[in-house]
């Protein structure tokens, strides 16, 4: 079904893409800059209170900052991609899940683009540059897979609960204080520490990345790995599974 429709794909994450950066003076250079913006303020907040102890804590930040505005840009375009979408799809039959796929893509593309922003980062501060970089692929795809399904989910759920859109305003902003972005896990309370450690699946991935980066990979990095690769494909079978179900009724709330 998806290759039949490859190229409304594709021509749908290269609208997306299109469209952020229109009438935008610096255009794509905006993906590496607003992050290293972004790292900068938080440096100049934060930086008193939790950088001792944290190695390189420059792009301790803003590896935390880059994947955790990957995800909440990806649900964010994802919860009205089925309904933007409404009147195209009262017309004629395209699957619906291909408007949210694209959401979720042209936001890792965007994502892929800041990255950049870590490599003038690293030669900046004369990081070691080391073999285990190529690493950062494993979180980075179990980020896509998780952000796959859960764009899913929160799209199917706001046709239906239009109030999705502010509920996840806020649950974005509590995710973002307990997944370690620009503080040290260690600091928690020992009992909101495990809960962060082995529930948060973005911990998971932002931790790995930082292992293959700035940390000591090893067999912590093995349990992360694991641990997100579980929560990426258990979160894409609930997206899968729920919107296969409920979207037989989308048009009876468009």
């Amino acid at each position: 079904m998806f290759l039949r429709y490859r190229e409304l794909f594709f021509q749908l994450v290269s609208r997306d893409i299109k469209l952020k950066y229109r009438r935008s003076f610096l255009g794509y250079l905006w993906s590496m800059l607003n992050p290293l913006l972004t790292m900068l303020v938080m440096l100049i907040v934060f930086s008193n209170l939790f950088a001792k102890g944290v190695p390189n804590f420059r792009i301790y930040l803003l590896t935390g900052n880059v994947l955790f505005s990957f995800m909440t840009g990806a649900v964010g375009r994802s919860l009205t991609s089925v309904l933007g979408n409404a009147s195209l799809l009262k017309k004629i039959y395209i699957p619906k899940y291909i408007f949210t796929l694209a959401a979720v893509t042209s936001e890792f593309v965007t994502f892929l683009f800041s990255l950049g922003a870590l490599v003038v980062l690293i030669i900046a501060t004369k990081t070691p540059v080391s073999v285990r970089y190529v690493f950062i692929v494993i979180p980075i795809v179990q980020q896509y897979i998780f952000c796959i399904g859960l764009g899913l989910l929160m799209a199917q759920a706001t046709v239906f609960f239009r109030d999705t859109v502010y509920i996840w305003s806020i649950v974005s902003m509590a995710w973002l204080y307990v997944s370690a972005i620009f503080y040290p896990v260690d600091i928690l309370p020992s009992w909101l520490r495990f809960l962060v450690t082995h529930y948060n699946p973005m911990y998971f991935y932002i931790a790995m990345f930082r292992n293959f980066t700035i940390g000591e990979p090893g067999m912590g990095s093995l349990d992360l790995a694991i641990r997100g690769a579980v929560a990426a494909i258990l979160m894409l079978l609930v997206g899968l599974v729920t919107f296969s179900y409920s979207k037989k009724k989308f048009i009876l709330y468009m």
